[in-house]
């Protein structure tokens, strides 16, 4: 059976920009492979805009990955060309795979100006325009000078872009559409149409881009052998375009290319929609369920935890789920903000990497720390990323019936022979819940692996435990080491408690029947928190 994945944000924004980053993550690849990460996402490794200083969103040449000199310096952020590809190596050679991060709809830091005819749009409803023709001066056009043509000789122009936000003639921001062109329509309907986010977009209906971006994504494959990407900023891109351009990457390798999404919206309706119009083509980030456990952190301990797995990619499609915490926009100080609170943390990650369903992915500001903010590593993180890889295996049972504790068990597999754990968590006072963790398990010990609690739990013959948890904390119950496991069923052992309480509350079947009145209620106040 293979170990469980997971996936590691192999940075934060606050990063030194002293094009180090690839040389640290070579050397710490050894440390995250012992840790249980089998997948980095690493940032844009390609230069941006502001040259160095440039955490890589602000594209300006994806052929120039530290190897020219260019914006003012020949490394990134985070080094050299030589060195991101060594990094790449180093990190499979202890068999971690590579996703890199891109960004194509967007580019900034042009090298020459142009002077065309432009529409003004209301920057709150891009669908209204507010200025009539006028002529406007634009940075768009990109004849990367310091690159001289190596590895493409494609240079762009205004016709490659569908607009801009800023007329460097008379030095005023809007948001200006270009003659001829018209805004991508299949794209997030923030703001009436989404596809403009920021410098000159790229208008994805133009053939000769998206004949350069395939050539440029076959490039880049076979140029650094990465193993797939986490694709940049998905909501303001035709909903299209990364259908074809993954199905055209996948033929051409003959390989089933992971890629992952960022689309930012927290209502699960939204991202089911972009699944069924790329026809799950690609995974997405569960944004859903970062901001549960946003609220849920904040809360006070007045969050409904029995929601907190509801409208989440990771109850609607597990197999497209890809879970996280927190990452570099959601730290404190960026565009996203909504940082979880430190002591949710612990609860947070064992929601996401103690659980079969998703496929998780650690912040590297969670387990490194944040000098900038001074913030910790976080605690536990490296004892639960363990029993993700050793322990969290099998059949699960939800426990999802009390408002305030709730757990689940997973009756571990034989190929782990000690696999198999019990969690149990709230974000209030503390208690106890029996919980099933198998049969196999009878007459044995289990311990809390974070040593919040001291007890020692002994499971009946039955198969169930009596698990306790402190006030505001989270416990994660393994098998106390040097105990021999019995023969685990094939029989499948069916809760109706915990069938009610879950595939109710989180699936949304018939609520009333098992909380009547109150449903409504609870209803109502979680809606209130996630606004």
């Amino acid at each position: 059976m293979e170990r469980n994945k997971t996936m590691m944000q192999d940075f934060e924004w606050y990063l030194k920009p002293d094009a180090s980053h690839w040389k640290r993550v070579a050397k710490e690849a050894p440390v995250l492979k012992a840790a249980g990460i089998t997948a980095v996402w690493l940032p844009p490794a390609y230069k941006g805009a502001s040259g160095i200083n440039d955490v890589g969103y602000a594209v300006y040449d994806l052929y120039d990955l530290g190897e020219f000199n260019q914006k003012g310096t020949i490394p990134t952020k985070y080094g050299t060309k030589d060195e991101y590809l060594e990094a790449v190596r180093t990190l499979q050679q202890n068999n971690i795979e590579v996703l890199a991060d891109i960004v194509l709809g967007h580019r900034m830091g042009a090298d020459e100006k142009e002077r065309i005819f432009a529409y003004g749009y209301d920057e709150n409803d891009r669908n209204v325009e507010i200025q009539g023709k006028k002529k406007i001066t634009v940075w768009t056009k990109f004849t990367f000078p310091g690159r001289n043509g190596k590895y493409s000789d494609f240079k762009w122009d205004w016709t490659n872009f569908h607009g801009t936000d800023y007329d460097a003639k008379s030095q005023e921001n809007g948001i200006y559409r270009f003659i001829g062109k018209e805004w991508d329509s299949d794209v997030d309907g923030e703001f009436g149409n989404y596809d403009y986010l920021m410098g000159v977009d790229l208008d994805m209906s133009d053939e000769e881009v998206l004949e350069e971006l395939d050539r440029w994504g076959k490039w880049y494959f076979e140029f650094t052998g990465v193993d797939g990407f986490r694709l940049d900023a998905v909501k303001h891109i035709d909903f299209n375009f990364y259908k074809n351009w993954l199905t055209s990457l996948r033929k051409e390798f003959n390989k089933p290319i992971f890629a992952v999404g960022e689309y930012w919206n927290a209502e699960l309706p939204i991202l089911e929609r972009y699944i069924e119009k790329t026809e799950s083509t690609l995974s997405l980030f569960d944004v859903p369920l970062h901001f549960n456990m946003y609220h849920a952190s904040r809360s006070n301990g007045y969050f409904d935890m029995r929601y907190i797995l509801k409208n989440t990619l990771l109850s609607s499609r597990p197999d497209l789920s890809v879970t996280f915490v927190d990452n570099h926009d959601t730290q404190y100080g960026q565009a996203l903000e909504s940082f979880v609170l430190e002591w949710f943390k612990p609860h947070a990650y064992s929601l996401i990497l103690l659980r079969n369903e998703g496929y998780p992915c650690v912040f590297y500001g969670d387990f490194y720390g944040i000098p900038h903010d001074k913030i910790k590593p976080v605690k536990d993180l490296k004892t639960l990323l363990k029993l993700r890889t050793y322990n969290a295996y099998g059949r699960l049972h939800d426990y999802f019936d009390n408002d305030k504790i709730v757990g689940w068990t997973l009756e571990g597999v034989d190929e782990y022979k000690n696999s198999g754990l019990a969690v149990l968590m709230t974000v209030e006072k503390g208690g106890s819940k029996k919980m099933y963790v198998g049969k196999h398990f009878a007459g044995l010990t289990f311990v809390d692996a974070l040593r919040n609690v001291t007890e020692n739990v002994v499971i009946d013959e039955d198969g169930f435990g009596t698990f306790k948890v402190n006030d505001g904390s989270v416990s994660v119950y393994r098998l106390k080491i040097g105990q021999t496991v019995g023969t685990r069923s094939e029989e499948p052992f069916i809760n109706e408690h915990e069938v009610s309480a879950y595939a109710e509350v989180v699936n949304g079947t018939e609520p009333e029947t098992f909380y009547g009145s109150n449903y409504k209620h609870l209803e109502e106040n979680t809606s209130e928190m996630m606004e």
